[in-house]
């Protein structure tokens, strides 16, 4: 058996907030920018707009992301309490509960009585969360956790067309934006598939056509105004 470490699903919550950080970071500040300078805006009414939204992206999504993960957190530790006095209460009727689990599992009725007296004198509280309730260390809500993945993850991926808005001239800057930050996106999801263990070119194609679409009708939307700024 490989150890624990070569697996993958540990990964889980903290990738599945940087990821979901650093796409809607390059999205929405490209998407923006592509739509204020659509709109014929300045260089520096460009710029502005994409600090702006750096920054508010970055703290609307360690907000959300925290409350989001703490209400998750917040269940959890409800159930473990309603767990932890039913065992009180009722142990006799939680052992039978927890052999009846490894026997729907398929597990012999007597092995599965022995498994579950035996878990039961070594941890009772943490084999009914995780057998019962499917709650382990590894998948446990970390709200601070999520949040500080979630705010860094976003402004990460919000700098990518930010530095190219800085970069670009103007006459270019929506081209350039928007290439950039289709290849940025290409490159993340490829990234985070090869850290999940996924196939990488299917996540790059879908992260890469979905973020480019979204960008280009913003710079439509923009585009529809035309107004300087």
């Amino acid at each position: 058996m490989p150890p624990p470490d070569h697996h993958r699903i540990n990964r889980a919550g903290w990738l599945r907030a940087a990821v979901l950080g650093a796409n809607d970071g390059i999205v929405s500040t490209a998407s923006l920018i592509a739509g204020v300078a659509a709109a014929q805006a300045s260089h520096e009414a460009i710029l502005t707009s994409g600090v702006a939204a750096l920054v508010a992206g970055a703290l609307s999504m360690a907000a959300g992301e925290y409350v989001s993960v703490q209400s998750q957190l917040d269940i959890e530790e409800a159930d473990l309490r309603i767990e932890s006095a039913a065992l009180k209460a009722n142990s006799g009727e939680e052992l039978d509960e927890l052999a009846l689990i490894y026997m729907k599992r398929g597990v012999a009725p007597d092995v599965a009585r022995t498994v579950a007296r035996q878990l039961t004198a070594h941890d009772a509280l943490g084999a009914h969360a995780r057998d019962e309730l499917g709650i382990s260390p590894h998948n446990r809500a970390r709200p601070v956790q999520a949040a500080l993945a979630s705010a860094c993850s976003f402004a990460s991926g919000a700098a990518l067309p930010l530095l190219l808005s800085v970069l670009a001239p103007l006459s270019v800057l929506i081209p350039v934006v928007m290439v950039g930050s289709v290849i940025g996106l290409g490159a993340l999801g490829a990234i985070a598939a090869r850290t999940g263990g996924a196939p990488m070119g299917r996540a790059a194609l879908r992260v890469t056509v979905l973020g480019a679409l979204a960008i280009a009708l913003t710079a439509g939307v923009g585009a529809l105004f035309d107004v300087s700024v």
